[in-house]
């Protein structure tokens, strides 16, 4: 499901997996991309996260960051990228603000059970600090590919 309703993105600052702290502000004029996901080393958010590492070249050809969020701890992430040796950076929002912020800490049901975790979720930032595309509620199969055309769409816009 996409929504296209530009909105402008709530600002953070967060640890990467390495080494720095990233602040979407201090990315403006460029486009940005966000994928957050619930849990380093499970199927969905691994087969993610190598996807996005493995087209990382092509989305800086096409002039966006991409960065992977979760509220998993930054030696969770370290740990998650050696053994899946993802290149993508890894940010760790362990307080759950960003995940807040952004809508994506939701209620989910699993076997019956309701209980709160990250809803898989990916955002497309352009330069001026505008969201202006939002995957929620993503299935990975074609995800990164159809994150990827968008951005090629925006560069070219």
């Amino acid at each position: 499901m996409t929504q296209d309703t530009p909105f402008s993105a709530p600002d953070f600052s967060l640890p990467s997996d390495t080494g720095e702290t990233v602040t979407l502000s201090a990315l403006r004029g460029q486009a940005v991309v966000l994928f957050f996901y619930p849990r380093d080393n499970t199927p969905g958010c691994t087969t993610e996260a190598k996807g996005f590492s493995a087209d990382l070249a092509a989305f800086e050809a096409a002039g966006a960051k991409v960065f992977g969020i979760s509220k998993d701890s930054l030696e969770s992430h370290g740990k998650f990228r050696t053994k899946q040796e993802l290149t993508v950076p890894l940010l760790s929002d362990e307080h759950g603000s960003a995940c807040e912020d952004f809508g994506v800490w939701a209620e989910k049901k699993m076997y019956g059970k309701s209980f709160m975790g990250i809803e898989r979720a990916t955002f497309l930032i352009d330069g001026e600090g505008q969201v202006v595309r939002a995957w929620r509620k993503v299935k990975v199969p074609g995800h990164v590919e159809a994150v990827l055309d968008a951005v090629k769409e925006l560069a070219n816009g």
